[in-house]
């Protein structure tokens, strides 16, 4: 990182730079483009919440927090209701630390809107992003999202990596 990593709002002026994000070849399978995000966030405005990873001036990737109903512990599968919807780290930005801060980006959202924990999917594989997640704290739980592995991390105390 040269600068410190910044997030913005996806904007009239910075949606095609958003766009033009590209991912390695090796992960297209493993998480949506961020075109297909900016549209499901354009239909569910209410849970989504989309934001541009900038360093400098520079797009560098995306992330975008999806925030259901208020986070309630008694209602069962509630820990869904936050979670990193999407992360899309550009090819040449990939491992220096942009991944991390649009985690804990999103896990600070998720405690200030009073969550406890951030949940996470992704493809299972070899050029999936599950050593990062765990990295980072995340822990598998068991359950499968689709063809996904549903992954959490609780935002209460030093078990947090990304806090």
């Amino acid at each position: 990182m040269s600068s410190s990593p910044r997030l913005a709002k996806v904007t009239p002026d910075n949606v095609d730079a958003a766009c033009r994000l590209r991912i390695r070849p090796d992960q297209e399978g493993l998480v949506a483009p961020v075109v297909r995000s900016l549209a499901e966030a354009y239909a569910q405005p209410d849970i989504a919440w989309p934001r541009l990873i900038l360093d400098g001036d520079e797009p560098v990737g995306f992330v975008m927090g999806f925030f259901g109903v208020r986070f309630d512990p008694d209602v069962a599968g509630d820990r869904h209701r936050n979670r990193i919807w999407r992360l899309n780290i550009a090819a040449g930005h990939q491992g220096m630390g942009y991944g991390r801060f649009a985690v804990e980006s999103v896990c600070e959202e998720i405690r200030r809107r009073g969550g406890t924990r951030a949940t996470v999917t992704w493809v299972p594989g070899d050029h999936g992003p599950e050593r990062f997640y765990h990295r980072l704290g995340f822990r598998r739980t068991g359950e499968l999202s689709g063809d996904q592995v549903v992954g959490e991390l609780d935002l209460t105390g030093a078990q947090s990596a990304a806090a």
